[in-house]
């Protein structure tokens, strides 16, 4: 029996951890959390968000552009998000309409698709 989801994974060019610390924690706003000592020499950081981590990994020669894989982030104020992202010189995208949902979606400074949604009650 699955239980839940633990963490998700994304990665990032090696040599990139502070450009993406920067982006995610204080763009995003996600607070970083420590790695376990046997995994520090792999590059990367580890991120929280909610209930659930982030693993932000290292990665060479992977076009992130050319993927629909994602990170849907669930939102109170989808109109912040979009104001904040939008003030930051961040390109937002509209997303196909999901019935009882607002969404848009952008790339992370590497490419990587993020998703922002938030349910309409």
């Amino acid at each position: 029996m699955i239980l839940g989801v633990d963490h998700v994974q994304i990665t990032i060019p090696k040599g990139a951890e502070e450009e993406g610390k920067s982006f995610y924690c204080d763009i995003l706003g996600l607070k970083e959390v420590e790695k376990p000592d046997s995994l520090k020499g792999r590059g990367g950081f580890w991120l929280e968000a909610g209930s659930l981590q982030v693993h932000v990994g290292t990665e060479e020669g992977f076009d992130r552009l050319s993927t629909k894989a994602h990170v849907a982030y669930q939102v109170e104020d989808i109109s912040f998000w979009r104001d904040r992202l939008s003030e930051n010189k961040i390109e937002i995208f509209d997303s196909v309409p999901i019935p009882g949902f607002e969404r848009f979606e952008f790339r992370d400074p590497f490419g990587n698709r993020v998703e922002m949604i938030q349910e309409i009650k």
